[in-house]
């Protein structure tokens, strides 16, 4: 009787115990997934397990819209699944309200507007437009197409599907003229640089819009003498030849809202910041850039000739030209390798869908 009374102490005793210490391994344990939870989101705030799947509130908000009928909202839907940090959307051009925008006003060139204020000023004076047209602005769900360079485009006959979307973004001086089966007629604008702009005036399209993507102050300076027609005197200042007229009205030329280059530089590729100047390694190509810009201005996003595949080296390396794959050569200001992989995020989440599948 005395054993069985000591035995009942003795649990009564242990129980509590054994309570305790579950609770503080388990609380332990609960502590050691913390960071395993936190883990799921790669260095930039991307999701690291990524598909194609919807979300189950995005399965049920775009569910019923018959199949190719546009999707309102959905890149900004499916950016922000994968990308919990994506901002609002900014404005695509910059207007006469540009200084209010606290996330370019304190950045130079080429990640934002310090020290251009005056300048830029006096060319929206001059443009006095500064969104797509009336036309489009008035669509309420835009499809857009982001067209690369890259050789990949070359004989895949994308041009009456590239024809379809309500916008279609051209980069630098690609041609159009004798290459419309492959990528298209249609050109909704163009964003260049003036040492990408095209040269010969008699190539530039009918009617489209001329985006300036600036990168140095001088790109400002350059651009002030094409919209109000001015001699350009000299070519210092440039790394290359640039053109020395542009043939648009000033009313159809915009000037890219510099934010996409530091989004897309510091917040989605992790590029150096280098105190928010150019440096070596920390300036996106002008193809992220455009699709950076897409991200918040298009409801559904495509792109197509993106791409180099290096262990092809006699492939073409534009679609326009001869040149092949291995004349690429190692660049000062671009980071492939980490621009392809922000990419691939954004194709592997469904964001964009790449129609040359070159990313």
């Amino acid at each position: 009787m005395i054993r069985m009374k000591s035995t009942r102490s003795f649990m009564f005793l242990i129980c509590p115990i054994m309570v305790l210490i579950f609770l503080y391994y388990s609380s332990g344990r609960l502590h050691l997934r913390s960071p395993v939870q936190k883990s799921q989101y790669d260095k930039q705030g991307f999701l690291t397990k990524l598909d194609r799947k919807l979300p189950l509130e995005l399965r049920y908000k775009y569910g019923n819209l018959s199949k190719g009928e546009c999707k309102p909202g959905y890149t900004e839907a499916k950016m922000t699944s994968i990308y919990p940090k994506f901002s609002k959307p900014a404005p695509m051009f910059l207007d006469p309200n540009f200084k209010r925008l606290s996330k370019i006003i304190s950045y130079p060139p080429p990640f934002g507007v310090r020290t251009q204020e005056k300048i830029i000023d006096h060319i929206l004076q001059a443009t006095k437009r500064y969104s797509l047209g009336s036309e489009l602005d008035s669509i309420s769900c835009k499809k857009c197409i982001i067209i690369g360079n890259g050789g990949i485009l070359f004989n895949k006959s994308l041009g009456s599907q590239i024809d379809q979307y309500d916008v279609v973004v051209r980069l630098n001086e690609a041609p159009v003229a004798g290459f419309e089966k492959d990528v298209g007629s249609k050109t909704t604008m163009r964003i260049t640089y003036p040492e990408g702009a095209i040269q010969k005036p008699e190539r530039y399209e009918k009617s489209s819009l001329f985006v300036l993507s600036a990168f140095k102050p001088m790109d400002f300076k350059w651009l002030r003498l094409m919209v109000f027609n001015e001699k350009l005197r000299s070519m210092e200042g440039f790394w290359k030849s640039v053109a020395r007229v542009v043939p648009r009205e000033p009313e159809d030329i915009r000037i890219l809202n510099p934010y996409f280059i530091q989004e897309a530089a510091f917040k989605f590729i992790g590029l150096p910041n280098n105190n928010g100047l150019m440096g070596r390694g920390n300036i996106p190509t002008l193809g992220t850039v455009a699709i950076t810009m897409a991200l918040h201005s298009c409801d559904e996003v495509a792109v197509a000739g993106f791409g180099y595949d290096m262990n092809t080296p006699h492939a073409p390396l534009h679609y326009y030209e001869k040149l092949i794959m291995s004349a690429i050569k190692e660049s000062w200001t671009h980071n492939i390798s980490k621009e392809k992989e922000f990419l691939r995020k954004l194709v592997k989440g469904g964001v964009i869908r790449d129609l040359t599948n070159g990313i």
